[in-house]
């Protein structure tokens, strides 16, 4: 791999433009919400405005932090995908640890740099310093289903080969160091079944995934977790009933945010509508920033966007072994 031009060099690899696409459109919706991030959506600028380098008059959200920089979501989900390429699996103590190499060291933060963290994920790795188990460290209260698991579940279906059911298990792991209530478990479970669904090109990822994970509960042999899992499908799938997308920081309006602005015509619209329904911008661009990424490809996300994401240092390595092993 060569790092000429940054990120724009890795829409050389044809082959896996779906796959690339999903995680650099994670990191590139993050650095655009970056700059958004807390706004109500009145103080968002029109959509044709939103850029990744704001002009000078508009007032950025962490200021202090230079343009093209991505967040916790992106750094957590690039230490997602550092443990699964080094341990061959989900290892749910790796894992962890990396999460706390995050947030003590700046671990695959730009310029080592951690300036956002949410409380309950701060509240977890704090639990997890003080020696507490990766299995017993997350929140599970029902108020504490923030965003913080789903943000940086993507690379596990990216990565993932093998069945359904596993990858449905995986998510569920991954989210228990940080979110551990049923209802981010099953929230983490339907995304990346959404993302298998668009890498798979089914016709509809969205009702594919209802579906299908449907069908994995009901084959679920801990009669306790089926019911608790079910419910929260439930929950899961009425939302757009009850109330619409707003872009806040709970899981469920994360995931349905997205939804929304996946009915976009390109990935450049995807993005802007995530921002403009304000509040969490960073993580909303993220989370459909990936599933965009799967969609349009790294061919369909605007150029300029690429060369102005920092970082590449940081992810080149990885996927240069990525891309090796999956060769």
């Amino acid at each position: 791999m060569t790092s000429k031009n940054g990120f724009a060099s890795l829409t050389q690899y044809r082959q896996f433009d779906a796959v690339l696409g999903g995680l650099v459109g994670l990191l590139v919706g993050d650095a655009i919400g970056v700059a958004f991030e807390f706004k109500t959506p009145n103080l968002i600028p029109p959509r044709d405005q939103i850029e990744m380098t704001m002009a000078a008059t508009f007032r950025r959200s962490h200021a202090g932090v230079p343009a093209g920089t991505w967040s916790d979501d992106g750094a957590q989900a690039l230490c997602l995908l550092a443990s699964l390429l080094d341990c061959g699996k989900l290892s749910l103590i790796d894992f962890a640890g990396r999460l706390l190499r995050w947030r003590d060291d700046g671990y695959l933060a730009v310029d080592g740099d951690v300036f956002d963290i949410g409380i309950q994920t701060a509240d977890a790795l704090n639990r997890l310093r003080d020696g507490a188990s990766p299995r017993e460290s997350g929140g599970a209260a029902v108020m504490e289903n923030g965003n913080g698991s789903v943000m940086r579940v993507l690379p596990l279906a990216l990565w993932h080969t093998g069945p359904d059911e596993e990858l449905a298990r995986n998510a569920h792991l991954q989210s228990i160091p940080t979110h551990a209530h049923p209802r981010s478990l099953v929230a983490c479970a339907f995304y990346v079944l959404v993302a298998r669904g668009y890498l798979r090109k089914t016709a509809d990822p969205w009702s594919w995934a209802v579906q299908r994970l449907e069908e994995i509960y009901n084959d679920w042999q801990d009669q306790h977790e089926q019911r608790a899992f079910l419910r929260e499908l439930d929950v899961l799938r009425s939302f757009p009933k009850t109330d619409t997308p707003r872009g806040t920081g709970y899981v469920i309006d994360t995931i349905w945010s997205a939804r929304k602005a996946l009915e976009g015509d390109t990935f450049e619209d995807v993005i802007r509508t995530a921002i403009q329904f304000g509040n969490d911008t960073d993580t909303s661009a993220a989370v459909a920033g990936g599933l965009a990424g799967i969609l349009f490809g790294l061919g369909g996300i605007p150029t300029r966007w690429l060369q102005q994401l920092r970082g590449f240092n940081l992810v080149e390595p990885l996927i240069g072994r990525w891309l090796q092993e999956s060769e």
